[in-house]
Protein backbone atom coordinates (compact mmCIF):
# COMPACT_ATOMS: atom_id res chain seq x y z
CA UNK A 1 0.00 0.00 0.00
CA UNK A 2 1.36 3.41 -0.94
CA UNK A 3 2.04 5.89 1.81
CA UNK A 4 -0.75 8.32 2.61
CA UNK A 5 1.54 11.38 2.63
CA UNK A 6 3.36 12.97 -0.28
CA UNK A 7 6.88 11.58 -0.71
CA UNK A 8 8.62 14.92 -0.26
CA UNK A 9 6.42 16.21 2.57
CA UNK A 10 6.35 13.57 5.33
CA UNK A 11 4.02 14.13 8.26
CA UNK A 12 6.80 13.36 10.76
CA UNK A 13 10.42 14.49 10.86
CA UNK A 14 12.72 11.94 9.26
CA UNK A 15 16.28 11.48 10.49
CA UNK A 16 18.64 12.81 7.93
CA UNK A 17 16.07 15.07 6.25
CA UNK A 18 15.16 18.59 7.19
CA UNK A 19 13.75 18.21 10.71
CA UNK A 20 10.98 20.23 12.22
CA UNK A 21 12.00 23.13 14.47
CA UNK A 22 12.97 21.79 17.88
CA UNK A 23 13.26 18.19 16.68
CA UNK A 24 16.36 16.25 17.76
CA UNK A 25 19.15 16.52 15.22
CA UNK A 26 22.21 14.39 14.57
CA UNK A 27 25.58 16.10 14.33
CA UNK A 28 27.18 16.39 10.90
CA UNK A 29 30.57 15.33 12.21
CA UNK A 30 31.77 13.01 9.44
CA UNK A 31 34.31 14.49 7.04
CA UNK A 32 34.83 13.54 3.38
CA UNK A 33 37.98 11.61 4.27
CA UNK A 34 35.97 9.56 6.79
CA UNK A 35 33.32 8.67 4.23
CA UNK A 36 35.89 7.90 1.54
CA UNK A 37 37.64 5.39 3.80
CA UNK A 38 34.34 3.96 5.10
CA UNK A 39 33.29 3.38 1.49
CA UNK A 40 36.63 1.77 0.63
CA UNK A 41 37.02 -0.28 3.80
CA UNK A 42 33.37 -1.27 3.93
CA UNK A 43 33.88 -3.88 1.23
CA UNK A 44 36.79 -5.51 3.07
CA UNK A 45 35.55 -7.63 5.95
CA UNK A 46 36.34 -10.79 7.84
CA UNK A 47 33.94 -12.60 5.51
CA UNK A 48 36.31 -11.90 2.63
CA UNK A 49 39.49 -12.85 4.48
CA UNK A 50 38.15 -16.04 6.08
CA UNK A 51 34.60 -16.87 5.00
CA UNK A 52 35.48 -16.96 1.31
CA UNK A 53 37.37 -20.21 1.95
CA UNK A 54 34.09 -22.13 2.21
CA UNK A 55 32.96 -20.67 -1.11
CA UNK A 56 36.22 -21.72 -2.77
CA UNK A 57 35.87 -25.26 -1.38
CA UNK A 58 32.35 -25.46 -2.83
CA UNK A 59 32.83 -23.81 -6.23
CA UNK A 60 36.53 -24.38 -6.92
CA UNK A 61 38.01 -21.92 -9.43
CA UNK A 62 34.39 -21.16 -10.34
CA UNK A 63 34.38 -18.88 -7.29
CA UNK A 64 35.64 -16.20 -9.70
CA UNK A 65 32.39 -16.53 -11.66
CA UNK A 66 30.35 -16.65 -8.44
CA UNK A 67 31.88 -13.43 -7.09
CA UNK A 68 31.53 -11.78 -10.50
CA UNK A 69 27.81 -12.58 -10.73
CA UNK A 70 27.05 -11.56 -7.16
CA UNK A 71 29.30 -8.51 -7.56
CA UNK A 72 27.31 -7.36 -10.59
CA UNK A 73 24.12 -7.73 -8.56
CA UNK A 74 25.59 -5.71 -5.67
CA UNK A 75 26.70 -2.99 -8.10
CA UNK A 76 23.12 -2.66 -9.35
CA UNK A 77 21.71 -2.57 -5.82
CA UNK A 78 24.21 0.05 -4.68
CA UNK A 79 23.49 2.15 -7.75
CA UNK A 80 19.76 2.07 -6.99
CA UNK A 81 20.37 2.92 -3.35
CA UNK A 82 22.82 5.64 -4.35
CA UNK A 83 20.26 7.24 -6.65
CA UNK A 84 17.72 7.45 -3.83
CA UNK A 85 20.18 8.44 -1.10
CA UNK A 86 21.81 11.17 -3.19
CA UNK A 87 18.38 12.63 -3.94
CA UNK A 88 17.14 12.31 -0.37
CA UNK A 89 19.89 11.59 2.22
CA UNK A 90 18.61 10.08 5.47
CA UNK A 91 20.10 8.20 8.40
CA UNK A 92 17.42 5.58 7.85
CA UNK A 93 18.56 5.15 4.23
CA UNK A 94 16.58 2.40 2.50
CA UNK A 95 14.09 2.17 5.39
CA UNK A 96 13.07 5.80 4.79
CA UNK A 97 12.85 5.24 1.03
CA UNK A 98 10.77 2.07 1.48
CA UNK A 99 8.38 3.86 3.85
CA UNK A 100 7.82 6.77 1.51
CA UNK A 101 7.47 4.78 -1.70
CA UNK A 102 5.84 1.53 -0.58
CA UNK A 103 4.30 2.24 2.82
CA UNK A 104 5.13 2.44 6.55
CA UNK A 105 4.93 -1.34 6.86
CA UNK A 106 7.82 -1.64 4.41
CA UNK A 107 9.91 0.88 6.33
CA UNK A 108 9.28 -1.00 9.58
CA UNK A 109 10.15 -4.38 8.05
CA UNK A 110 13.30 -3.31 6.22
CA UNK A 111 14.54 -1.09 9.06
CA UNK A 112 14.04 -3.37 12.05
CA UNK A 113 15.25 -6.45 10.14
CA UNK A 114 18.44 -4.60 9.30
CA UNK A 115 18.76 -3.50 12.93
CA UNK A 116 18.52 -7.11 14.12
CA UNK A 117 21.08 -8.17 11.50
CA UNK A 118 23.59 -5.51 12.54
CA UNK A 119 23.16 -6.22 16.27
CA UNK A 120 23.63 -9.95 15.73
CA UNK A 121 26.65 -9.12 13.61
CA UNK A 122 28.10 -7.23 16.59
CA UNK A 123 27.65 -10.38 18.70
CA UNK A 124 29.27 -12.68 16.14
CA UNK A 125 32.18 -10.33 15.50
CA UNK A 126 32.84 -9.68 19.18
CA UNK A 127 32.88 -13.43 19.86
CA UNK A 128 35.27 -14.10 16.97
CA UNK A 129 37.55 -11.24 18.01
CA UNK A 130 37.57 -12.57 21.57
CA UNK A 131 38.64 -15.99 20.29
CA UNK A 132 41.57 -14.48 18.39
CA UNK A 133 42.73 -12.55 21.46
CA UNK A 134 42.39 -15.67 23.59
CA UNK A 135 44.62 -17.59 21.14
CA UNK A 136 47.32 -14.97 21.71
CA UNK A 137 46.74 -14.50 25.43
CA UNK A 138 45.30 -17.80 26.71
CA UNK A 139 45.33 -16.55 30.29
CA UNK A 140 42.46 -14.17 29.50
CA UNK A 141 39.21 -15.93 28.54
CA UNK A 142 37.48 -15.02 25.30
CA UNK A 143 34.36 -13.76 27.04
CA UNK A 144 36.44 -11.15 28.89
CA UNK A 145 37.70 -9.76 25.59
CA UNK A 146 34.12 -9.72 24.29
CA UNK A 147 33.17 -7.54 27.24
CA UNK A 148 36.12 -5.21 26.68
CA UNK A 149 35.38 -4.77 22.97
CA UNK A 150 31.65 -4.25 23.54
CA UNK A 151 32.25 -1.66 26.27
CA UNK A 152 34.92 0.19 24.29
CA UNK A 153 32.97 0.58 21.06
CA UNK A 154 29.75 1.35 22.89
CA UNK A 155 31.53 4.15 24.77
CA UNK A 156 33.18 5.53 21.64
CA UNK A 157 29.85 5.62 19.77
CA UNK A 158 28.21 7.40 22.71
CA UNK A 159 30.55 10.38 22.62
CA UNK A 160 30.60 11.87 19.10
CA UNK A 161 30.10 10.66 15.55
CA UNK A 162 33.60 11.85 14.66
CA UNK A 163 34.97 9.10 16.95
CA UNK A 164 33.22 6.49 14.84
CA UNK A 165 34.60 8.19 11.74
CA UNK A 166 38.17 8.27 13.07
CA UNK A 167 38.16 4.62 14.15
CA UNK A 168 36.73 3.53 10.81
CA UNK A 169 39.23 5.72 8.96
CA UNK A 170 42.22 3.98 10.53
CA UNK A 171 40.65 0.51 10.50
CA UNK A 172 39.89 0.95 6.80
CA UNK A 173 43.41 2.22 6.14
CA UNK A 174 44.89 -0.95 7.67
CA UNK A 175 42.50 -3.23 5.76
CA UNK A 176 43.12 -1.47 2.47
CA UNK A 177 46.88 -1.62 2.99
CA UNK A 178 46.61 -5.34 3.70
CA UNK A 179 44.47 -6.17 0.67
CA UNK A 180 46.57 -4.00 -1.67
CA UNK A 181 49.74 -5.67 -0.37
CA UNK A 182 48.12 -9.06 -0.99
CA UNK A 183 47.16 -8.07 -4.53
CA UNK A 184 50.72 -6.91 -5.25
CA UNK A 185 52.33 -10.02 -3.75
CA UNK A 186 49.80 -12.28 -5.48
CA UNK A 187 50.46 -10.68 -8.84
CA UNK A 188 54.20 -11.16 -8.34
CA UNK A 189 53.48 -14.80 -7.51
CA UNK A 190 51.44 -15.29 -10.67
CA UNK A 191 54.33 -13.79 -12.65
CA UNK A 192 56.75 -16.21 -11.00
CA UNK A 193 58.72 -13.54 -9.14
CA UNK A 194 57.71 -14.93 -5.73
CA UNK A 195 57.21 -18.52 -4.62
CA UNK A 196 59.39 -21.56 -4.99
CA UNK A 197 57.47 -23.18 -7.84
CA UNK A 198 57.69 -20.38 -10.40
CA UNK A 199 54.72 -19.06 -12.36
CA UNK A 200 51.71 -21.38 -11.77
CA UNK A 201 50.12 -20.77 -15.17
CA UNK A 202 46.56 -22.07 -15.51
CA UNK A 203 47.20 -25.44 -13.89
CA UNK A 204 45.21 -24.70 -10.74
CA UNK A 205 42.34 -23.24 -12.77
CA UNK A 206 41.89 -26.20 -15.10
CA UNK A 207 43.29 -29.08 -13.05
CA UNK A 208 41.96 -30.73 -9.88
CA UNK A 209 38.57 -31.40 -11.45
CA UNK A 210 38.35 -28.41 -13.78
CA UNK A 211 37.00 -24.88 -13.45
CA UNK A 212 33.71 -26.11 -11.93
CA UNK A 213 34.73 -29.33 -10.16
CA UNK A 214 31.33 -29.71 -8.48
CA UNK A 215 29.29 -28.52 -11.43
CA UNK A 216 26.28 -26.27 -11.08
CA UNK A 217 25.66 -27.30 -7.48
CA UNK A 218 29.06 -26.03 -6.41
CA UNK A 219 28.56 -22.79 -8.32
CA UNK A 220 25.26 -22.20 -6.51
CA UNK A 221 26.91 -22.78 -3.14
CA UNK A 222 29.73 -20.41 -4.05
CA UNK A 223 27.24 -17.83 -5.29
CA UNK A 224 25.33 -17.89 -2.01
CA UNK A 225 28.55 -17.60 0.00
CA UNK A 226 29.73 -14.65 -2.11
CA UNK A 227 26.43 -12.77 -1.84
CA UNK A 228 26.55 -12.69 1.95
CA UNK A 229 30.20 -11.59 1.89
CA UNK A 230 29.03 -8.30 0.36
CA UNK A 231 26.64 -7.47 3.22
CA UNK A 232 27.22 -4.16 4.98
CA UNK A 233 27.96 -1.98 1.96
CA UNK A 234 24.75 -0.07 2.72
CA UNK A 235 26.30 1.55 5.83
CA UNK A 236 27.98 4.29 3.80
CA UNK A 237 24.58 5.67 2.74
CA UNK A 238 23.58 5.80 6.41
CA UNK A 239 26.80 7.53 7.42
CA UNK A 240 26.63 10.07 4.60
CA UNK A 241 23.58 11.68 6.21
CA UNK A 242 25.86 12.86 9.04
CA UNK A 243 28.32 14.62 6.76
CA UNK A 244 28.35 18.26 5.69
CA UNK A 245 27.44 17.48 2.06
CA UNK A 246 25.55 14.16 2.06
CA UNK A 247 24.38 14.29 -1.55
CA UNK A 248 27.87 14.73 -2.96
CA UNK A 249 29.41 12.19 -0.58
CA UNK A 250 26.84 9.50 -1.39
CA UNK A 251 27.33 10.08 -5.10
CA UNK A 252 31.12 9.79 -4.78
CA UNK A 253 30.91 6.57 -2.75
CA UNK A 254 28.47 4.90 -5.13
CA UNK A 255 30.40 5.85 -8.24
CA UNK A 256 33.56 4.19 -6.93
CA UNK A 257 31.74 0.99 -5.88
CA UNK A 258 32.31 -0.73 -9.23
CA UNK A 259 36.09 -0.70 -9.23
CA UNK A 260 36.28 -1.44 -5.49
CA UNK A 261 34.20 -4.59 -5.86
CA UNK A 262 36.05 -5.69 -9.00
CA UNK A 263 39.50 -5.10 -7.50
CA UNK A 264 39.14 -6.24 -3.90
CA UNK A 265 36.77 -9.18 -4.27
CA UNK A 266 36.98 -10.56 -7.78
CA UNK A 267 40.67 -9.72 -8.19
CA UNK A 268 41.77 -11.33 -4.95
CA UNK A 269 39.66 -14.45 -5.56
CA UNK A 270 41.24 -14.84 -9.00
CA UNK A 271 44.71 -14.65 -7.46
CA UNK A 272 43.87 -17.21 -4.75
CA UNK A 273 42.58 -19.94 -7.07
CA UNK A 274 45.36 -19.28 -9.59
CA UNK A 275 48.16 -19.60 -7.03
CA UNK A 276 46.96 -22.53 -4.89
CA UNK A 277 44.82 -25.61 -5.59
CA UNK A 278 41.21 -24.93 -4.61
CA UNK A 279 41.06 -28.28 -2.78
CA UNK A 280 44.02 -27.53 -0.49
CA UNK A 281 42.62 -28.18 2.98
CA UNK A 282 44.33 -25.07 4.34
CA UNK A 283 42.06 -22.85 2.23
CA UNK A 284 39.24 -23.65 4.66
CA UNK A 285 41.12 -24.38 7.88
CA UNK A 286 43.56 -21.46 7.77
CA UNK A 287 41.89 -19.19 5.23
CA UNK A 288 42.64 -18.56 1.54
CA UNK A 289 44.81 -15.50 2.13
CA UNK A 290 47.03 -17.19 4.70
CA UNK A 291 47.40 -20.17 2.35
CA UNK A 292 48.53 -17.95 -0.53
CA UNK A 293 51.00 -16.00 1.62
CA UNK A 294 52.47 -19.27 2.91
CA UNK A 295 52.80 -20.49 -0.69
CA UNK A 296 54.66 -17.26 -1.50
CA UNK A 297 56.97 -17.85 1.50
CA UNK A 298 55.93 -14.63 3.24
CA UNK A 299 57.30 -14.87 6.79
CA UNK A 300 54.78 -14.78 9.61
CA UNK A 301 51.86 -14.99 7.16
CA UNK A 302 49.47 -16.63 9.63
CA UNK A 303 50.15 -14.10 12.38
CA UNK A 304 49.89 -11.14 10.02
CA UNK A 305 46.59 -12.27 8.54
CA UNK A 306 45.16 -13.09 11.97
CA UNK A 307 45.94 -9.52 13.01
CA UNK A 308 44.27 -8.20 9.86
CA UNK A 309 41.20 -10.36 10.50
CA UNK A 310 41.06 -9.00 14.06
CA UNK A 311 41.13 -5.45 12.67
CA UNK A 312 38.38 -6.37 10.19
CA UNK A 313 36.24 -7.78 13.01
CA UNK A 314 36.71 -4.71 15.21
CA UNK A 315 35.96 -2.46 12.26
CA UNK A 316 32.75 -4.37 11.57
CA UNK A 317 31.75 -4.14 15.25
CA UNK A 318 32.25 -0.40 15.23
CA UNK A 319 30.35 0.05 11.97
CA UNK A 320 27.48 -2.21 13.04
CA UNK A 321 26.99 -0.43 16.36
CA UNK A 322 26.94 2.86 14.49
CA UNK A 323 24.63 1.65 11.70
CA UNK A 324 22.19 -0.10 14.03
CA UNK A 325 21.89 2.92 16.33
CA UNK A 326 21.20 5.27 13.40
CA UNK A 327 18.67 2.91 11.91
CA UNK A 328 16.89 2.60 15.27
CA UNK A 329 16.95 6.37 15.74
CA UNK A 330 15.50 6.96 12.28
CA UNK A 331 12.70 4.46 12.90
CA UNK A 332 11.66 5.85 16.28
CA UNK A 333 11.93 9.44 14.99
CA UNK A 334 9.33 8.45 12.38
CA UNK A 335 7.07 6.98 15.04
CA UNK A 336 7.97 3.34 14.28
CA UNK A 337 9.51 2.34 17.61
CA UNK A 338 9.84 3.25 21.29
CA UNK A 339 9.90 7.05 21.53
CA UNK A 340 12.43 6.93 24.36
CA UNK A 341 15.12 5.93 21.86
CA UNK A 342 14.69 9.17 19.91
CA UNK A 343 16.50 11.28 22.51
CA UNK A 344 19.67 12.92 21.18
CA UNK A 345 22.55 14.19 23.30
CA UNK A 346 25.54 16.01 21.84
CA UNK A 347 24.34 15.20 18.33
CA UNK A 348 24.40 11.44 19.11
CA UNK A 349 21.33 9.16 19.58
CA UNK A 350 22.75 7.80 22.83
CA UNK A 351 19.75 5.75 23.89
CA UNK A 352 19.64 4.11 20.46
CA UNK A 353 23.35 3.31 20.81
CA UNK A 354 22.76 1.75 24.23
CA UNK A 355 19.77 -0.25 22.97
CA UNK A 356 21.76 -1.59 20.02
CA UNK A 357 24.69 -2.55 22.24
CA UNK A 358 22.35 -4.17 24.77
CA UNK A 359 20.71 -6.29 22.07
CA UNK A 360 24.12 -7.23 20.71
CA UNK A 361 25.35 -8.23 24.15
CA UNK A 362 22.16 -10.24 24.74
CA UNK A 363 22.91 -12.08 21.50
CA UNK A 364 26.42 -12.80 22.80
CA UNK A 365 24.91 -14.33 25.95
CA UNK A 366 22.47 -16.32 23.82
CA UNK A 367 25.46 -17.71 21.97
CA UNK A 368 26.87 -18.99 25.28
CA UNK A 369 23.63 -20.16 26.90
CA UNK A 370 21.54 -21.34 23.93
CA UNK A 371 23.98 -21.86 21.04
CA UNK A 372 21.74 -24.40 19.27
CA UNK A 373 18.37 -22.72 19.76
CA UNK A 374 17.98 -18.98 20.33
CA UNK A 375 21.36 -17.96 18.90
CA UNK A 376 20.96 -20.23 15.87
CA UNK A 377 17.53 -18.77 15.15
CA UNK A 378 18.85 -15.21 15.49
CA UNK A 379 21.76 -15.83 13.15
CA UNK A 380 19.53 -17.63 10.64
CA UNK A 381 17.21 -14.62 10.48
CA UNK A 382 20.12 -12.36 9.62
CA UNK A 383 21.32 -14.56 6.75
CA UNK A 384 18.47 -13.52 4.45
CA UNK A 385 18.04 -9.96 5.74
CA UNK A 386 20.33 -8.39 3.17
CA UNK A 387 18.35 -10.02 0.35
CA UNK A 388 15.04 -8.77 1.79
CA UNK A 389 16.53 -5.28 2.07
CA UNK A 390 17.68 -5.44 -1.56
CA UNK A 391 14.12 -6.30 -2.63
CA UNK A 392 12.79 -3.24 -0.82
CA UNK A 393 15.52 -1.09 -2.38
CA UNK A 394 14.58 -2.22 -5.89
CA UNK A 395 10.84 -1.76 -5.36
CA UNK A 396 11.32 1.67 -3.79
CA UNK A 397 13.66 2.83 -6.56
CA UNK A 398 11.15 1.92 -9.26
CA UNK A 399 8.58 4.22 -7.65
CA UNK A 400 10.90 7.01 -6.52
CA UNK A 401 12.53 7.38 -9.93
CA UNK A 402 9.17 7.99 -11.58
CA UNK A 403 8.27 10.58 -8.93
CA UNK A 404 11.63 12.35 -9.19
CA UNK A 405 11.50 12.58 -12.99
CA UNK A 406 8.07 14.12 -12.70
CA UNK A 407 8.48 16.37 -9.64
CA UNK A 408 12.19 17.08 -8.98
CA UNK A 409 14.49 15.88 -11.81
CA UNK A 410 17.28 18.16 -10.54
CA UNK A 411 17.74 15.77 -7.58
CA UNK A 412 18.80 12.92 -9.88
CA UNK A 413 22.53 13.50 -9.48
CA UNK A 414 23.10 9.74 -9.51
CA UNK A 415 21.07 7.74 -12.01
CA UNK A 416 20.42 4.03 -12.15
CA UNK A 417 21.85 2.55 -15.33
CA UNK A 418 19.33 1.59 -18.05
CA UNK A 419 16.33 2.30 -15.82
CA UNK A 420 13.96 0.47 -15.42
CA UNK A 421 15.40 -2.59 -17.15
CA UNK A 422 18.42 -3.16 -14.90
CA UNK A 423 16.26 -2.53 -11.83
CA UNK A 424 14.06 -5.42 -12.90
CA UNK A 425 17.16 -7.51 -13.63
CA UNK A 426 18.40 -6.86 -10.08
CA UNK A 427 15.04 -7.78 -8.56
CA UNK A 428 14.95 -10.97 -10.62
CA UNK A 429 18.49 -11.77 -9.45
CA UNK A 430 17.56 -11.40 -5.78
CA UNK A 431 14.45 -13.55 -6.22
CA UNK A 432 16.56 -16.11 -8.05
CA UNK A 433 19.01 -16.31 -5.15
CA UNK A 434 16.14 -16.77 -2.69
CA UNK A 435 14.82 -19.58 -4.89
CA UNK A 436 18.25 -21.21 -4.98
CA UNK A 437 18.33 -21.16 -1.18
CA UNK A 438 15.39 -23.57 -1.10
CA UNK A 439 17.58 -26.27 -2.63
CA UNK A 440 19.70 -26.98 0.48
CA UNK A 441 18.63 -27.76 4.04
CA UNK A 442 20.80 -25.16 5.80
CA UNK A 443 19.68 -22.37 3.49
CA UNK A 444 16.04 -23.41 3.85
CA UNK A 445 16.34 -23.01 7.61
CA UNK A 446 17.55 -19.44 7.10
CA UNK A 447 14.62 -18.75 4.79
CA UNK A 448 12.10 -20.10 7.31
CA UNK A 449 13.61 -18.15 10.22
CA UNK A 450 13.74 -14.93 8.20
CA UNK A 451 10.22 -15.56 6.92
CA UNK A 452 8.91 -15.61 10.49
CA UNK A 453 10.64 -12.31 11.27
CA UNK A 454 9.42 -10.70 8.03
CA UNK A 455 5.85 -11.81 8.74
CA UNK A 456 5.91 -10.47 12.31
CA UNK A 457 7.44 -7.12 11.37
CA UNK A 458 5.20 -6.69 8.31
CA UNK A 459 2.11 -7.41 10.39
CA UNK A 460 3.20 -4.95 13.08
CA UNK A 461 4.05 -2.31 10.46
CA UNK A 462 0.77 -2.81 8.62
CA UNK A 463 -1.19 -2.54 11.87
CA UNK A 464 0.68 0.65 12.71
CA UNK A 465 -0.02 1.98 9.23
CA UNK A 466 -3.74 1.26 9.46
CA UNK A 467 -3.96 2.79 12.91
CA UNK A 468 -2.19 5.93 11.68
CA UNK A 469 -4.55 6.15 8.68
CA UNK A 470 -7.58 5.81 10.98
CA UNK A 471 -6.31 8.65 13.18
CA UNK A 472 -5.57 10.85 10.20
Amino acid sequence: MAPTTAPWAPSKPVAGSAPAPGAPQLAHGLKPRHLSMIALGGVIGAGLFVGSGAGIAAAGPGIILAFTLSGLLVMLVMRMLGEMSAAHPASGSFSVHAEREIGPWAGVTAGWMYWVMLCCGVAAEATAAGSIMNSWLPGVPGWAWVGVFMAFFCASNLTAVKNFGEFEFWFAAIKITAIVAFLVLGTLGVCGVLGAGGAPGTGNLTGHGGFLPHGGTGLVAGLLASVFAYGGLETVTIAAAESADPRRNVARAVRTAVWRIALFYIGSMALVVTLVPWNDARVVTEGPYVTVLQYLNVPGAAVVMKAVVLIALLSAMNANIYGSSRMAFSLVARGQGPRALAKVGGGVPRRAVLASCAFGFAAVLAGYWWPDTVFTWLMNTTGVTVLVVWLFIGAAQLRMRRRLEREAPELLTVRMWAYPYLTWVALAGVLGILALMTTTAGDREQLYAAGVLVALLSAAGYWHQRRGAARG
